[in-house]
């Protein structure tokens, strides 16, 4: 669902780990040890409430609906390579992004590591590691955003795929405390 006063709703095909042990202050080279699986993530991210509201990104990255995760959690034997993996994202049947977890700037065990020298890292959390080139924001000579209707259809090889279609901000079927 598109926030309200959102003007700048972005897309983002991400690997996503869940965490399977807790970790804190966890090396390098034991870190995949602590990764329950992968999942496929749209990172979906409001970008004016990210750079235009203030200096914290998390109220572009925490919007009801945003953040779709799945279609399930592929284990890291049945992964085999997790850099090794193609992505793809289409909006409205027209690529976006095309990219492989091998080009990601941070591998997932750095990524891990450095993380949990700040916040322990429990079963069940997610982390979400980064999106190859062809977001909306990025796009020239101008930029390209999501609104109600557009449809977006991404997928990580072995991880599986995804469809969203955008709807209007609507309070319907919430219960609003006052």
């Amino acid at each position: 669902m598109k926030p309200r006063d959102a003007t700048k709703m972005d897309w983002e095909v991400e690997l996503g780990l869940i965490i399977g042990k807790t970790c804190r202050y966890v090396e390098e080279s034991e870190a995949l040890n602590h990764v329950a699986g992968y999942v496929l993530v749209n990172d979906v991210s409001e970008r004016a409430f990210q750079k235009e509201r203030g200096t914290q990104w998390v109220k572009g990255k925490g919007c009801d609906t945003f953040c779709p995760t799945g279609p399930w959690l592929v284990t890291p034997d049945e992964v085999g390579d997790v850099h090794n993996l193609d992505m793809f994202l289409d909006v409205n049947g027209q690529r976006m992004q095309t990219g492989n977890t091998k080009t990601l700037i941070f591998n997932v065990a750095k990524c891990i590591s450095y993380i949990s020298q700040f916040i322990t890292l429990q079963p069940g959390d997610l982390v979400i590691t980064g999106t190859p080139p062809g977001v909306g924001e990025g796009k020239k000579p101008n930029p390209i955003y999501l609104n109600a209707g557009d449809t977006m259809h991404l997928g990580v090889s072995k991880l599986g795929e995804q469809r969203q279609t955008v709807v209007a901000f609507t309070l319907e079927g919430q219960e609003i405390i006052e």
